[in-house]
């Protein structure tokens, strides 16, 4: 199996707006003992403290207390009774902020995927935080896993090409957040324009990434 390098947990320890920009491009990874599945990620929203749309704005209970925790792990939920979706916790411990990871390219793992997820057209595949939760088999048993180790049932790790991947993929754009209505009007999603597996690309602006 193909052994990645993990972003380093510093790479967590800034703002939500500025991670969901820096992660495109950099690869989700979902390891089991016998497949590896996933491809970079292409689209991302932030979910910062003092956001009303953010799981920890009402304080620390059971459900976000991973939110609250060491930057760089894994922030798993449930919703409408039938889907995961999957975040990156940022800022240091006790500040509760993450990044919805919203779709990423599928580039290998593809049986792995399509055994969870048989979706007839490869851009349907991932293209949403529900459906790539669903290709890679991430459930609410992974809610805490380390992102920033690399035996780590899912990680992120980084692309030596990452640079390469923006420019043909780009540029980057932002737009309002999608299916929430509290704090609907900010712009905190950030995709890059010419991946296919983007899930919407309305009210777009260009935006500089890097943190």
């Amino acid at each position: 199996m193909t052994k990645f390098a993990p972003l380093p947990r510093s790479f967590y320890d800034y703002s939500a707006e500025a991670v969901a920009a820096a992660l495109l491009g950099h690869w989700l990874i979902r390891n089991t003992p016998v497949d590896q599945a996933g491809g970079p990620i292409v689209e991302t929203e932030a979910y910062l403290a003092d956001d009303p749309a953010c799981h920890a704005a009402r304080g620390l209970t059971l459900r976000n207390r991973v939110m609250f925790g060491p930057p760089g792990h894994c922030y798993v939920y449930f919703i409408y009774g039938c889907h995961f979706c999957v975040n990156a916790v940022c800022r240091p411990v006790g500040i509760g902020e993450a990044v919805l990871i919203r779709a990423i390219e599928p580039v290998f793992g593809y049986d792995f995927m399509r055994r969870h997820r048989p979706a007839r057209d490869q851009r349907n595949l991932t293209n949403g935080p529900a459906k790539l939760c669903e290709a890679l088999d991430i459930q609410r048993v992974l809610d805490g896993v380390d992102l920033c180790e690399s035996c780590s049932p899912l990680l992120i790790a980084n692309n030596p090409e990452v640079t390469s991947f923006l420019n043909n993929r780009g540029p980057m754009g932002t737009s309002k957040r999608i299916g929430i209505t509290r704090a609907a009007d900010l712009a905190l999603r950030f995709y890059l324009r010419n991946s296919p597996s983007v899930s919407q690309r309305f009210g777009s602006k260009k935006v500089n990434s890097g943190v």
